[in-house]
């Protein structure tokens, strides 16, 4: 009786491991994959028609397996001027405040949206918007102001890097968040495009090198990709290296926009991205999924696989 019940215990595990990816169930997309107290987070775009993304959920996790769904953290009604199209969510946390910077109205030249700012005092919201208006409201250096990411360098300064249209801009946010620094030269944002870039901009440091990473392609085709490069500063030049997460035809298309979440104390990664499964052919129908990242001897990323079993456990200590 003992081993039938062992075995069990290992059938129910296997199956639960290979049933991982998506690691939550509806359609999301562009996610951002945060770590707060100990605790995996989510924040993704609601993947659906334009005028239908008028709100955002949050995923959190103790393990990267068990997932809580935490609905309606942000919508419309919260923030007057954002109407449709709300994407691509950026969260950080900045003297114990956490500010969800967001995309919305999917704006073109002369029209009202851009980045918006929102804050709350935990992770799961309720947000509220924080300017009144929007933070970037017009298209600079060719970049649509949408696919916004926050990254804080070693030094404590904040940078907003976002874009597309195929056109990335990085600017130096204020402290308080409320607007930028100019730079030396006196311009506030830089374009900062490198080789292929289309969208879904996202930064990290390793070994005091700054890891950029991009989505590449048509974000509804089967060339949608991530690629990378590497520089000395957040600024770069980045030179594009190559590809580390592209569609796999017999597991999913239109892989892209992802993040990385890098474990706390080791040297573990990985990256949470979008998808469209092979069943789907509608561009919207996307979920959201993670994969370990690698990197190898000279600190390049390998490829990464896709797989439907995803990641194990692995909670936070």
């Amino acid at each position: 009786m003992k081993k039938i019940f062992l075995l069990f215990l290992i059938i129910t595990s296997l199956h639960t491991y290979a049933q991982n990816n998506p690691i939550f169930k509806g359609l999301y997309a562009d996610p951002e994959g945060i770590i707060f107290d100990k605790t995996y987070w989510v924040y993704p775009t609601y993947s659906a028609p334009f005028d239908d993304q008028v709100f955002f959920d949050a995923f959190s996790s103790p393990d990267l397996v068990n997932w809580t769904k935490h609905p309606r953290i942000l919508d419309t009604t919260a923030v007057k001027w954002a109407k449709r199209a709300m994407w691509a969510p950026s969260i950080i946390k900045n003297k114990n405040k956490y500010f969800l910077f967001f995309g919305a109205n999917d704006i073109h030249e002369g029209e009202t949206g851009g980045i918006g700012v929102a804050v709350a005092s935990k992770p799961e919201g309720p947000y509220k918007d924080y300017l009144g208006k929007p933070l970037v409201d017009k298209i600079i250096n060719g970049a649509q102001p949408i696919d916004q990411f926050v990254f804080k360098d070693k030094d404590g300064q904040h940078y907003l890097i976002y874009g597309g249209w195929r056109h990335c801009n990085i600017a130096k946010l204020k402290s308080d968040f409320t607007g930028f620094i100019p730079f030396e030269d006196k311009t506030i944002f830089k374009e900062m495009t490198p080789d292929n870039y289309t969208e879904g901009p996202f930064m990290f440091i390793k070994n005091n090198k700054y890891y950029f990473m991009w989505s590449e392609g048509d974000w509804g085709g089967p060339d949608y990709c991530v690629a990378y490069g590497i520089a000395d500063s957040p600024m770069g030049p980045f030179k594009r290296i190559g590809k580390v997460l592209e569609s796999d035809p017999k597991i999913a298309r239109a892989a892209g926009h992802h993040s990385v979440i890098k474990v706390p104390n080791k040297e573990q990664y990985y990256i949470v991205y979008h998808r469209r499964p092979l069943t789907e052919t509608v561009m919207h129908s996307r979920e959201t999924c993670i994969e370990e990242m690698f990197f190898d001897e000279n600190g390049f990323i390998k490829p990464v696989v896709l797989t439907n079993e995803g990641v194990k456990a692995n909670p936070l200590k």
